[in-house]
Protein backbone atom coordinates (compact mmCIF):
# COMPACT_ATOMS: atom_id res chain seq x y z
CA UNK A 1 0.00 0.00 0.00
CA UNK A 2 0.97 3.63 -0.49
CA UNK A 3 2.17 5.83 2.70
CA UNK A 4 3.72 8.35 3.40
CA UNK A 5 6.67 8.65 6.19
CA UNK A 6 9.31 10.02 8.26
CA UNK A 7 12.65 8.64 8.15
CA UNK A 8 14.22 11.14 11.34
CA UNK A 9 12.36 13.52 13.27
CA UNK A 10 13.60 17.46 13.34
CA UNK A 11 12.24 20.80 11.92
CA UNK A 12 13.24 19.76 8.78
CA UNK A 13 12.14 16.16 8.69
CA UNK A 14 10.46 15.44 4.89
CA UNK A 15 7.62 13.19 4.30
CA UNK A 16 9.08 10.31 1.76
CA UNK A 17 6.42 8.47 -0.48
CA UNK A 18 6.93 4.31 0.05
CA UNK A 19 5.14 1.42 -0.31
CA UNK A 20 4.52 -0.71 3.01
CA UNK A 21 2.90 -3.91 3.08
CA UNK A 22 -0.77 -3.99 4.32
CA UNK A 23 -1.31 -4.24 7.80
CA UNK A 24 -2.15 -7.28 9.55
CA UNK A 25 -5.55 -7.10 11.37
CA UNK A 26 -5.84 -8.52 14.53
CA UNK A 27 -8.78 -9.65 17.21
CA UNK A 28 -10.57 -6.31 18.20
CA UNK A 29 -9.48 -4.34 15.57
CA UNK A 30 -10.75 -3.26 12.09
CA UNK A 31 -9.29 -2.40 8.66
CA UNK A 32 -9.91 0.52 7.32
CA UNK A 33 -9.40 2.05 3.86
CA UNK A 34 -8.41 5.71 4.34
CA UNK A 35 -10.23 8.53 2.69
CA UNK A 36 -8.55 11.50 4.48
CA UNK A 37 -6.85 12.66 7.60
CA UNK A 38 -6.39 15.96 9.36
CA UNK A 39 -3.70 17.66 10.80
CA UNK A 40 -3.45 18.42 14.24
CA UNK A 41 -1.02 20.54 16.24
CA UNK A 42 0.23 17.46 18.27
CA UNK A 43 1.06 15.81 14.97
CA UNK A 44 3.39 18.65 13.64
CA UNK A 45 4.83 18.72 17.33
CA UNK A 46 5.82 14.93 16.85
CA UNK A 47 7.40 15.91 13.47
CA UNK A 48 9.64 18.50 14.35
CA UNK A 49 10.41 16.83 18.05
CA UNK A 50 10.70 13.41 17.58
CA UNK A 51 12.23 11.54 20.62
CA UNK A 52 11.26 14.63 22.85
CA UNK A 53 8.19 13.60 23.03
CA UNK A 54 7.42 10.31 25.01
CA UNK A 55 4.14 9.33 22.42
CA UNK A 56 6.42 9.65 19.10
CA UNK A 57 6.63 6.39 16.87
CA UNK A 58 10.09 5.09 16.33
CA UNK A 59 11.31 6.13 13.09
CA UNK A 60 10.29 5.17 9.79
CA UNK A 61 7.32 6.70 11.67
CA UNK A 62 3.93 6.66 9.46
CA UNK A 63 1.92 9.49 11.06
CA UNK A 64 -1.69 11.16 11.31
CA UNK A 65 -3.88 10.22 14.45
CA UNK A 66 -7.36 11.59 12.72
CA UNK A 67 -9.25 9.54 9.84
CA UNK A 68 -12.38 9.14 8.13
CA UNK A 69 -12.51 6.11 5.81
CA UNK A 70 -14.03 2.35 4.68
CA UNK A 71 -14.20 -0.66 6.81
CA UNK A 72 -12.09 -3.46 4.52
CA UNK A 73 -11.64 -6.35 6.84
CA UNK A 74 -13.16 -6.54 10.65
CA UNK A 75 -11.26 -8.77 13.13
CA UNK A 76 -11.89 -11.40 15.49
CA UNK A 77 -14.50 -10.52 18.42
CA UNK A 78 -15.45 -7.29 16.74
CA UNK A 79 -19.04 -6.53 17.13
CA UNK A 80 -21.32 -3.52 15.25
CA UNK A 81 -18.94 -2.72 12.32
CA UNK A 82 -19.00 -4.66 9.11
CA UNK A 83 -17.20 -4.40 5.52
CA UNK A 84 -18.08 -1.27 3.91
CA UNK A 85 -18.63 0.70 6.89
CA UNK A 86 -18.13 4.42 6.85
CA UNK A 87 -16.40 5.13 10.16
CA UNK A 88 -14.30 7.74 11.78
CA UNK A 89 -11.77 8.10 14.75
CA UNK A 90 -8.58 8.76 16.15
CA UNK A 91 -6.65 5.83 16.23
CA UNK A 92 -3.46 5.65 15.57
CA UNK A 93 0.14 7.62 14.75
CA UNK A 94 1.99 7.49 18.12
CA UNK A 95 3.61 5.24 19.57
CA UNK A 96 3.63 1.61 18.28
CA UNK A 97 0.52 2.22 16.44
CA UNK A 98 0.58 2.91 12.93
CA UNK A 99 -1.08 5.84 11.91
CA UNK A 100 -3.35 7.28 8.92
CA UNK A 101 -1.03 8.25 6.23
CA UNK A 102 -1.29 5.48 4.41
CA UNK A 103 -3.86 4.10 2.20
CA UNK A 104 -4.93 1.58 4.70
CA UNK A 105 -4.44 1.03 8.39
CA UNK A 106 -6.16 -0.90 11.64
CA UNK A 107 -7.61 0.33 14.65
CA UNK A 108 -9.06 -0.46 17.65
CA UNK A 109 -12.72 -0.98 17.25
CA UNK A 110 -13.49 0.56 20.45
CA UNK A 111 -11.39 4.00 19.55
CA UNK A 112 -13.98 4.61 16.31
CA UNK A 113 -17.46 4.71 15.52
CA UNK A 114 -19.88 5.28 12.34
CA UNK A 115 -18.94 8.31 10.24
CA UNK A 116 -21.91 11.12 10.60
CA UNK A 117 -24.43 10.47 8.02
CA UNK A 118 -24.45 13.83 7.17
CA UNK A 119 -20.85 14.91 6.82
CA UNK A 120 -18.29 14.25 3.96
CA UNK A 121 -15.36 12.25 4.54
CA UNK A 122 -13.07 15.29 4.69
CA UNK A 123 -15.64 16.90 7.21
CA UNK A 124 -15.56 13.82 9.40
CA UNK A 125 -12.02 13.46 9.24
CA UNK A 126 -11.77 17.05 10.96
CA UNK A 127 -13.62 15.97 14.03
CA UNK A 128 -12.19 13.19 16.16
CA UNK A 129 -9.31 14.16 18.21
CA UNK A 130 -10.63 17.94 18.91
CA UNK A 131 -14.11 16.80 18.98
CA UNK A 132 -13.12 14.36 21.43
CA UNK A 133 -10.82 17.36 23.21
CA UNK A 134 -13.86 19.66 23.31
CA UNK A 135 -16.58 17.17 24.31
CA UNK A 136 -14.81 15.50 27.47
CA UNK A 137 -13.91 18.93 28.29
CA UNK A 138 -17.76 20.20 28.59
CA UNK A 139 -18.69 16.83 29.84
CA UNK A 140 -16.39 17.24 32.74
CA UNK A 141 -17.22 20.85 33.60
CA UNK A 142 -20.57 19.37 33.56
CA UNK A 143 -22.38 22.42 31.30
CA UNK A 144 -26.10 22.40 31.82
CA UNK A 145 -28.11 24.25 29.83
CA UNK A 146 -28.60 28.19 30.81
CA UNK A 147 -25.22 28.61 31.83
CA UNK A 148 -22.75 30.88 30.22
CA UNK A 149 -19.87 29.43 29.36
CA UNK A 150 -16.68 30.94 27.93
CA UNK A 151 -14.82 29.52 25.70
CA UNK A 152 -11.03 31.12 24.98
CA UNK A 153 -9.62 30.15 21.37
CA UNK A 154 -13.29 29.97 19.71
CA UNK A 155 -12.36 29.64 16.46
CA UNK A 156 -9.55 27.62 16.57
CA UNK A 157 -9.67 23.40 16.29
CA UNK A 158 -11.30 22.53 19.75
CA UNK A 159 -12.78 26.16 20.50
CA UNK A 160 -14.68 26.38 17.57
CA UNK A 161 -16.41 22.58 18.24
CA UNK A 162 -16.25 23.43 21.81
CA UNK A 163 -18.85 26.21 21.17
CA UNK A 164 -21.18 24.87 19.03
CA UNK A 165 -21.12 21.74 21.76
CA UNK A 166 -22.24 24.18 24.51
CA UNK A 167 -24.46 25.54 22.53
CA UNK A 168 -26.15 22.18 22.19
CA UNK A 169 -26.11 21.98 25.31
CA UNK A 170 -28.02 24.82 25.90
CA UNK A 171 -25.89 26.99 27.39
CA UNK A 172 -25.18 30.65 26.82
CA UNK A 173 -21.86 30.93 24.93
CA UNK A 174 -19.26 33.93 24.51
CA UNK A 175 -15.82 32.96 23.10
CA UNK A 176 -12.29 35.03 22.50
CA UNK A 177 -11.01 35.35 19.29
CA UNK A 178 -9.49 38.20 17.20
CA UNK A 179 -9.67 39.49 14.00
CA UNK A 180 -12.69 40.02 11.51
CA UNK A 181 -12.72 36.40 10.47
CA UNK A 182 -11.92 34.57 13.51
CA UNK A 183 -14.40 36.47 15.59
CA UNK A 184 -16.99 36.28 12.00
CA UNK A 185 -16.45 32.56 12.91
CA UNK A 186 -17.51 32.59 16.51
CA UNK A 187 -20.67 34.41 15.89
CA UNK A 188 -21.84 32.55 12.68
CA UNK A 189 -22.08 29.85 15.34
CA UNK A 190 -24.37 31.47 17.39
CA UNK A 191 -21.81 32.56 20.40
CA UNK A 192 -20.70 36.01 22.21
CA UNK A 193 -17.90 37.17 20.41
CA UNK A 194 -15.16 38.67 22.58
CA UNK A 195 -12.08 40.27 21.22
CA UNK A 196 -9.61 39.84 23.67
CA UNK A 197 -7.46 42.59 21.92
CA UNK A 198 -9.90 45.52 22.73
CA UNK A 199 -11.78 44.56 25.93
CA UNK A 200 -9.99 42.88 29.54
CA UNK A 201 -11.00 39.99 31.32
CA UNK A 202 -12.89 42.36 33.63
CA UNK A 203 -14.40 44.40 31.27
CA UNK A 204 -16.12 41.32 29.55
CA UNK A 205 -16.93 39.65 32.69
CA UNK A 206 -18.77 42.87 33.89
CA UNK A 207 -20.65 43.43 30.66
CA UNK A 208 -21.92 40.12 30.33
CA UNK A 209 -21.81 38.73 33.33
CA UNK A 210 -22.99 41.54 36.05
CA UNK A 211 -19.32 41.01 37.61
CA UNK A 212 -20.64 37.97 38.57
CA UNK A 213 -18.18 35.54 36.50
CA UNK A 214 -18.91 33.02 33.78
CA UNK A 215 -19.78 29.44 35.47
CA UNK A 216 -17.59 27.45 32.98
CA UNK A 217 -14.39 28.37 31.17
CA UNK A 218 -12.89 26.11 28.37
CA UNK A 219 -9.10 27.49 28.13
CA UNK A 220 -8.05 26.03 24.59
CA UNK A 221 -5.12 28.45 24.68
CA UNK A 222 -2.87 27.88 27.92
CA UNK A 223 0.10 30.04 29.18
CA UNK A 224 -0.81 33.30 30.67
CA UNK A 225 -4.00 32.90 29.64
CA UNK A 226 -4.66 30.16 32.31
CA UNK A 227 -4.13 33.02 35.09
CA UNK A 228 -7.46 35.04 32.85
CA UNK A 229 -9.41 31.93 33.01
CA UNK A 230 -9.25 32.13 36.43
CA UNK A 231 -10.25 35.31 36.65
CA UNK A 232 -13.13 35.02 34.03
CA UNK A 233 -14.61 32.42 36.34
CA UNK A 234 -17.51 32.91 38.91
CA UNK A 235 -17.53 31.49 42.61
CA UNK A 236 -17.29 28.29 42.47
CA UNK A 237 -16.52 27.84 38.83
CA UNK A 238 -15.41 25.24 36.09
CA UNK A 239 -12.19 25.34 34.50
CA UNK A 240 -11.56 23.12 31.97
CA UNK A 241 -8.03 23.41 29.80
CA UNK A 242 -6.24 21.39 27.45
CA UNK A 243 -2.82 23.34 27.67
CA UNK A 244 -1.90 22.85 31.36
CA UNK A 245 1.48 22.42 30.85
CA UNK A 246 2.17 25.80 32.82
CA UNK A 247 3.42 26.76 36.21
CA UNK A 248 0.86 28.64 37.74
CA UNK A 249 -0.03 30.03 41.49
CA UNK A 250 -3.07 28.83 42.44
CA UNK A 251 -4.27 31.29 44.90
CA UNK A 252 -6.81 32.94 42.70
CA UNK A 253 -8.69 28.94 41.96
CA UNK A 254 -8.71 28.50 45.86
CA UNK A 255 -9.95 31.87 47.09
CA UNK A 256 -13.15 31.16 44.40
CA UNK A 257 -12.95 27.75 45.27
CA UNK A 258 -12.36 26.69 41.44
CA UNK A 259 -12.49 22.73 40.06
CA UNK A 260 -9.80 22.81 37.24
CA UNK A 261 -9.99 20.00 34.79
CA UNK A 262 -7.32 18.78 32.54
CA UNK A 263 -8.15 17.34 29.20
CA UNK A 264 -5.34 14.90 27.80
CA UNK A 265 -7.73 13.13 24.95
CA UNK A 266 -4.54 10.48 24.06
CA UNK A 267 -4.48 8.86 27.27
CA UNK A 268 -6.49 6.07 26.01
CA UNK A 269 -4.72 5.49 22.73
CA UNK A 270 -1.77 5.63 24.88
CA UNK A 271 -2.32 3.74 28.02
CA UNK A 272 -5.38 1.35 26.88
CA UNK A 273 -7.17 2.82 29.53
CA UNK A 274 -10.73 3.11 29.31
CA UNK A 275 -10.83 3.26 25.04
CA UNK A 276 -14.40 2.53 24.97
CA UNK A 277 -15.41 6.27 25.65
CA UNK A 278 -13.59 7.21 22.84
CA UNK A 279 -15.98 4.95 20.51
CA UNK A 280 -18.71 6.52 22.64
CA UNK A 281 -18.05 10.12 22.65
CA UNK A 282 -17.60 9.92 18.84
CA UNK A 283 -21.18 8.28 18.45
CA UNK A 284 -22.55 11.30 20.41
CA UNK A 285 -20.36 13.08 17.98
CA UNK A 286 -22.22 11.74 14.71
CA UNK A 287 -25.41 11.98 16.24
CA UNK A 288 -25.44 15.77 17.57
CA UNK A 289 -23.73 16.55 13.64
CA UNK A 290 -26.80 14.54 12.00
CA UNK A 291 -28.91 16.13 14.37
CA UNK A 292 -27.37 19.85 12.97
CA UNK A 293 -25.94 20.81 16.05
CA UNK A 294 -22.26 20.57 15.02
CA UNK A 295 -20.48 21.32 11.74
CA UNK A 296 -16.03 21.86 11.84
CA UNK A 297 -14.95 24.53 10.32
CA UNK A 298 -12.48 23.31 7.39
CA UNK A 299 -9.39 25.19 5.97
CA UNK A 300 -9.98 26.45 2.55
CA UNK A 301 -6.60 24.55 1.90
CA UNK A 302 -6.85 20.84 -0.25
CA UNK A 303 -3.81 18.63 -0.48
CA UNK A 304 -3.16 15.18 -1.80
CA UNK A 305 -1.41 12.39 0.64
CA UNK A 306 1.54 13.49 -1.35
CA UNK A 307 1.36 17.01 -0.20
CA UNK A 308 1.45 16.12 3.41
CA UNK A 309 4.30 18.04 4.24
CA UNK A 310 2.47 21.32 2.77
CA UNK A 311 -0.15 20.81 4.95
CA UNK A 312 1.58 20.43 8.06
CA UNK A 313 3.28 23.93 6.54
CA UNK A 314 0.16 25.41 6.36
CA UNK A 315 -0.80 24.55 9.58
CA UNK A 316 2.26 25.49 11.25
CA UNK A 317 2.53 28.80 9.30
CA UNK A 318 -0.80 29.88 11.93
CA UNK A 319 -2.63 31.51 8.43
CA UNK A 320 -5.55 28.32 8.36
CA UNK A 321 -8.82 28.98 9.51
CA UNK A 322 -10.42 25.68 10.60
CA UNK A 323 -8.80 22.09 10.60
CA UNK A 324 -6.38 21.34 7.36
CA UNK A 325 -7.48 18.03 5.93
CA UNK A 326 -5.54 15.66 3.73
CA UNK A 327 -7.21 14.04 0.96
CA UNK A 328 -5.76 10.15 0.77
CA UNK A 329 -7.56 8.43 -1.42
Amino acid sequence: MKAMILDAYGPDAKFRKTDLPMPELGAGQVRVRIAATSVNTVDTMIRQMGADLPLSPAPPAVLGMDFAGTVDAVGEGVSGFEVGDEVYGCAGGLADIQGALAAFMVADARLIAHKPKSLSMREAAAIPLVGITAYEGLQRAAVTAGQRVLVHGGAGGVGHLAVQLARYFGADVYATGRGAESLGVIAGYGATAIDYRAESVADYVQQHTDGTGFDVVFDTVGGDNMAKSFDAAALNGQVSTTVAMVELDLTQAHFKGLSVHVVFMLIPMLHDHKRETHGEILTALAEIADAGGLQPLLDKSAFTLEQVGDAHARLGSGQAMGKVVVDVS
